[in-house]
């Protein structure tokens, strides 16, 4: 079968997502960068990929997946056996799938909210909507204050080892951390061991770099 690709922005939040698990999975794969500063993700050939003209995609023979959350479970699915085992398995199966809607909606919408407040409209000069980033502190705040009476029991989210309910924080996480928000994470000592701890991962450490060449 042919190589797998990743057609996506090493910026962007969910392709950074798929990267990370692929670096887990241990899979080789050929990144396609897109460049979204000249809108490419909104023109063909791209739209022929992604219906709705964002990053990322991921092909693999005749397959073709977009959304980052699905990519990433079907990766973790489809090559359970290879490199870390991102779900949980039996009886604590359920548990992984509520931690993994947990971030998509209650952690997700603050989070990349601030990102796009505290860190990339700072590096193109955007002036910042005090406004929206009070708002969103607040909104974050609460969720992490979910996540640190969690932590308490858990040194993951779901169950005892890392999987996609960790793995899918990792982005905005990684930005949130250059910002104020970084706060947030650090005034909560359970939360702030979980980031130290899952942001130091190889693999995680490997995904990045393809932001840094």
């Amino acid at each position: 079968m042919a190589a797998m690709k990743v057609r996506g922005n090493a910026f962007s939040t969910a392709t950074m997502r798929v990267l990370a698990c692929l670096r887990e999975k241990g899979l080789e794969f050929q990144f396609v960068p897109v460049d979204m500063s000249t809108g490419e993700q909104k023109k063909e050939p791209h739209l022929s990929f992604h219906p709705f003209g964002q990053v990322p995609v991921f092909e693999h023979g005749d397959l073709k997946l977009f959304e980052s959350r699905a990519i990433t479970k079907y990766i973790a699915h489809e090559y359970a056996d290879k490199g870390t085992q991102l779900e949980c398995q039996g009886a604590a199966m359920p548990i992984g799938l509520q931690w993994m809607e947990v971030e998509a909606q209650q952690f997700e919408s603050p989070a990349s909210k601030l990102v796009w407040e505290l860190a990339v409209k700072p590096m193109y000069g955007i002036p910042v909507d005090e406004a929206a980033v009070e708002e969103n502190t607040a909104k974050l705040a609460k969720v992490l204050d979910v996540y640190e009476s969690r932590l308490v029991e858990s040194k993951y989210l779901a169950c005892d080892s890392f999987t996609l309910a960790d793995m899918h924080h990792l982005p905005n996480i990684d930005f949130l951390m250059g910002t104020k928000a970084k706060a947030l994470f650090d005034s909560r000592p359970h939360v702030s061991a979980w980031v130290a701890h899952i942001t130091a991962r190889p693999a995680w450490v490997k995904a990045l770099t393809i932001r840094n060449n």
